[in-house]
């Protein structure tokens, strides 16, 4: 088995690109896992927090200039370029709306497996992530209808627990666990990775089931929209480097890259559904979902080779 989750590993780029062709020839293999993704990415935080104690977050914590900095990459700049990329690729209506909204998004959860995969400060980017998560039911909304005119209703009481659930909880234990059991929890410090690139692999399978009817519908045209993903997500890269003019640890840098670049999707559907808006606002995030899924696996590698 530890075997087979080195192979995994090694070879997630190949993994993903099969996984996002299977959900998408054979849909009933990503909806049957559907109702699992919530669990899948608790499990993921729970993993991946297994590797940091509790010493590395009290770090963390004392340089707050950090956490700022972080929230204005994530928001500010990414807002500004999905509702630019949202107007180049579509003009006007939903899918542009849509676009926008993923600009604005919070960090995705499994951010701090890929900085773990290129050998960056996961305490660092689990920290970010929990904090502009947490803060993005109150930061989303105002920053969409900034951008678009459009008024986004939030669950706020349910995205509260499911952020509780997801993230806190299972990073809390995880960290906890670490702290209280090193010498145990260290010994397996081979195997989160791997591990963490099997769910990784069954979330991906999740999001694409589900939605391939909708992405194969679209057509040629799901081509543009693809296009519109993968430039704003390259685009989160280059505002991730950006860190580079105010730290030199490399760390740090990895942290950023990963903390801007990928995007929680899975709240993006939550709040347009809330709102009672057209479905189709909710595509682009389906689409970016699948294009983050494909490209952080490819910038970890990258990474971990040059370190």
């Amino acid at each position: 088995m530890s075997r087979l989750i080195f192979i995994i590993e090694s070879n997630l780029v190949w993994f993903v690109i099969g996984i996002a062709l299977l959900g998408l020839l054979v849909p009933a293999s990503g909806q049957f896992l559907e109702p699992a993704i919530g669990p899948m990415l608790a499990l993921l935080m729970f993993v991946i927090s297994l590797t940091f104690d509790a010493n590395d977050v009290r770090l963390v914590l004392r340089k707050p200039s950090r956490q700022i900095l972080a929230l204005g990459l994530v928001y500010i700049p990414m807002s500004i370029a999905g509702m630019l990329t949202g107007r180049f690729f579509f003009g006007v209506g939903p899918l542009a709306a849509g676009q926008t909204l993923v600009g604005t998004l919070p960090t995705d959860v499994s951010s701090p497996l890929l900085v773990l995969m290129a050998r960056g400060n996961v305490a660092l980017a689990a920290v970010f992530n929990a904090i502009n998560t947490v803060l993005s039911p109150f930061i989303v909304p105002f920053l969409f209808l900034s951008l678009t005119g459009i008024q986004l209703e939030v669950p706020l009481v349910s995205i509260i627990v499911e952020l509780v659930l997801i993230v806190l909880i299972p990073t809390v234990l995880g960290v906890s666990l670490r702290t209280r059991f090193t010498k145990l929890i260290s010994s397996y410090d081979s195997t989160y990775a791997g591990i963490g690139s099997v769910i990784y692999l069954l979330i991906l399978l999740a999001v694409v089931g589900p939605n391939a009817e909708k992405i194969i519908g679209y057509g040629l045209y799901a081509f543009v929209i693809a296009g519109a993903a993968l430039c704003l997500n390259l685009i989160g890269y280059a505002v991730g480097m950006t860190a580079r003019l105010l730290t030199s640890d490399r760390q740090e840098v990895i942290a950023y890259l990963f903390t801007v670049s990928k995007k929680e999707f899975s709240i993006a559907a939550a709040f347009v559904a809330a709102s009672g808006l057209p479905s189709e606002i909710a595509i682009p995030a389906a689409f970016f979902a699948v294009i983050q899924m494909i490209t952080s696996p490819i910038a970890a590698k990258i990474l971990s080779r040059r370190s």
